[in-house]
């Protein structure tokens, strides 16, 4: 499923089957949240509307601001870890104090909504990449990795998105001279429910709604670049599109085509790096290990 918004102003756009959007007077987003937690973790927006409101920031309606949080979760429950909550859940409480921490430079792998994430053979986690045009315009992807394929070759340390590794960012080794032939057969994680990669793409090109339509569509290729397999009825995957529209709007043939297939491949580097900075569980039970572990030697 693919999701346009435009975090600049003028609302937002479609997606391939099921409805985001912010119409009529609504002319922006505030906050875009990803959370583990199922179900639980729809806290994690109300914690950061607070953080907003308290600021200030949102949709004014009279003398109220109403900060405008899309949000999207993975299933991650099954990861041990105390889950007696209590009262209440904890997510909103996290998502607050992920606001008052937030920073250009974050933490990847078993951070923030990747913390209890997973993929068929090892750990999944938070992933992030970007690249910046011929033209000055930046692309960036993140990627909660929480997939039921797999996102290495097989059993080899070789990631199926190496052919768009920028440097040695997650380890350099290239691809295999050959893929054998049974690591095409699909191995699965677990059964459905449990599996969503959840990404979004931003940009600062100022995108209107198709445009921003058409960035999520072509960037949602990166996934398949990335995990094998991929858009399976086993996963519950989305890609948001975002445009600060800080720089001028791209001419809308051959510079958006440009743009999205660049970010197809910054998505493709996430969810890999999502992976390769993963760490393995410390509680029970274990889990699939951290990418580091297994290929440790």
């Amino acid at each position: 499923m693919t999701a346009a918004i435009d975090i600049r102003g003028g609302g937002t756009g479609t997606r391939d089957t099921h409805a985001l959007e912010y119409e009529g007077t609504v002319d922006a987003i505030h906050a875009l949240v990803f959370s583990g937690g199922s179900a639980f973790g729809l806290d994690a927006a109300t914690g950061a509307q607070s953080f907003l409101r308290e600021r200030g920031i949102g949709f004014s309606i009279g003398n109220v601001s109403v900060p405008i949080v899309p949000q999207a979760i993975l299933f991650d429950l099954l990861n041990g870890g105390n889950k007696e909550w209590g009262k209440r859940p904890p997510y909103q409480d996290l998502a607050y104090t992920a606001c008052e921490n937030a920073s250009a430079n974050f933490t990847l792998g078993s951070e923030g909504a990747g913390y209890g994430a997973t993929t068929c053979g090892l750990k999944g986690g938070l992933g992030s990449a970007s690249q910046r045009t011929n033209n000055g315009i930046t692309i960036g992807a993140l990627a909660v990795v929480n997939a039921v394929g797999s996102v290495t070759i097989g059993d080899t340390r070789h990631f199926w998105a190496a052919p768009f590794e920028a440097g040695d960012e997650y380890g350099g080794h290239g691809s295999p001279a050959r893929v054998p032939a049974q690591v095409l057969a699909p191995q699965f994680k677990s059964g459905p429910g449990e599996n969503t990669t959840l990404a979004a793409i931003a940009t600062d090109a100022a995108l209107d709604r198709p445009m921003l339509k058409r960035l999520a569509i072509m960037a949602q290729t990166g996934l398949s670049r990335a995990i094998y397999p991929a858009h399976t009825p086993l996963d519950g995957d989305i890609v948001f599109a975002v445009s600060t529209g800080a720089k001028r709007p791209p001419e809308p043939f051959g510079e958006l085509a440009e743009l999205g297939s660049l970010a197809a491949n910054v998505l493709a580097r996430a969810v890999a790096r999502a992976v390769y900075e993963a760490r393995s569980f410390t509680t029970k039970p274990k889990g699939p290990p951290a990418y580091r572990d297994k290929f440790a030697q």
